[in-house]
């Protein structure tokens, strides 16, 4: 299987970090409740034709973090790998690949939550034009879910940057751990400290058994945070093919989304009556601009997030509950309308 010549195309840009998103006006109307939130969005979806755009946050009840919640991987202030540093230095390659195998089987072992269920039976029941996710881990395939764009990749994925071969995530896994037979993947449970951030780079951490030392923070791309000295140590492979580079079938900070991809989510939206977005804070463009498409036709926007997002102003509705609270009872009592 090969992958488009576009993917491997793709331009980069400079990184520019991305800021927390801002606190919401105090006169905003926002549902805190649950049950009343639920309620609200059943009538916004109406007769259905919902465009639904997901982020980090409907993960977080999986045990995946997201990057800017209290928790947040943004709030632990580490800045992250860019695609110029992947590709330019075999040493952060080796940084990514180490602390991306220690934590991609903590991704890989996440089972689907409330919130990815609820999306599959509104799917199941004729309500979505489809489903645009900026996250990585295949949650919502794994609860059902059909039609899926995957903005920004799959973690499940990895592609060969040389011929183009495109190879499962856990091929890869068995691969690495026979180059690396002492790599200590428990130390991440046992407890090293700290985290990076997505795609990312990190500060020295202590290994396990050191003061303080603590449960590490896995990241919503599924790097774990590591020792440097185990990160000098690790040995990385090569396309098992030609040879050449691999990379994870994700969009690195500092790279495009591939256009195809960007035209598959914007058909989504653009066919739809109600974007509703879920679990994001909006704060790159990268999900922001469907939200400003939707306002240049019209279409209106409902938001269901933890805490304020880069959108709230543009929003007709805004619930601020836990997705696997709201979304059950949404999908629960939400039947199509004739």
């Amino acid at each position: 299987m090969s992958i488009d010549a576009p993917r491997l195309a793709y331009r980069v840009k400079p990184f520019a970090r991305a800021a927390l998103p801002t606190p919401r006006p105090p006169d905003l109307p926002v549902i805190t409740d649950a049950a009343a939130g639920a309620a609200a969005l059943r009538a916004a979806i109406g007769a259905g034709r919902v465009a639904v755009l997901t982020g980090a946050g409907i993960s977080t009840e999986s045990g995946i973090p997201d990057y800017r919640g209290p928790s947040g991987a943004l709030r632990r202030n580490h800045m992250p790998m860019t695609y110029q540093q992947f590709t330019g230095d075999p040493g952060f390659r080796r940084r990514y690949w180490a602390r991306s195998h220690a934590g991609w089987r903590h991704i890989a072992a996440a089972a689907p939550n409330a919130g990815h269920r609820a999306v599959a039976a509104l799917e199941h029941a004729g309500l979505l034009t489809g489903i645009v996710t900026q996250n990585v881990d295949g949650l919502h395939q794994a609860a059902g879910a059909r039609a899926v764009v995957e903005l920004h990749g799959s973690l499940a994925r990895v592609l060969c940057s040389d011929c183009g071969d495109v190879s499962p995530r856990a091929q890869l896994a068995e691969r690495l751990a026979a180059a690396n037979p002492d790599f200590r993947a428990d130390l991440v449970d046992a407890g090293v400290s700290g985290a990076e951030e997505p795609d990312g780079d990190a500060p020295d951490v202590r290994d396990a058994g050191e003061p303080d030392a603590g449960k590490p923070e896995v990241n919503p791309d599924g790097d774990a945070a590591l020792a440097e000295s185990r990160i000098e140590r690790f040995v990385v492979v090569d396309c098992r093919r030609c040879g050449g580079r691999l990379e994870p079938d994700v969009v690195f900070f500092g790279a495009t989304v591939p256009p195809g991809r960007v035209a598959a989510a914007m058909a989504v939206v653009e066919n739809a009556r109600l974007l509703l977005v879920l679990g994001s804070s909006l704060t790159v463009m990268s999900g922001y601009r469907f939200v400003l498409r939707a306002g240049q036709l019209g279409i209106p926007v409902a938001i269901v997030n933890q805490g304020p997002t880069r959108a709230d102003s543009r929003a007709g509705l805004i619930v601020d509950a836990p997705l696997g609270e709201v979304l059950p009872l949404l999908a629960t009592h939400r039947t199509r309308e004739p």
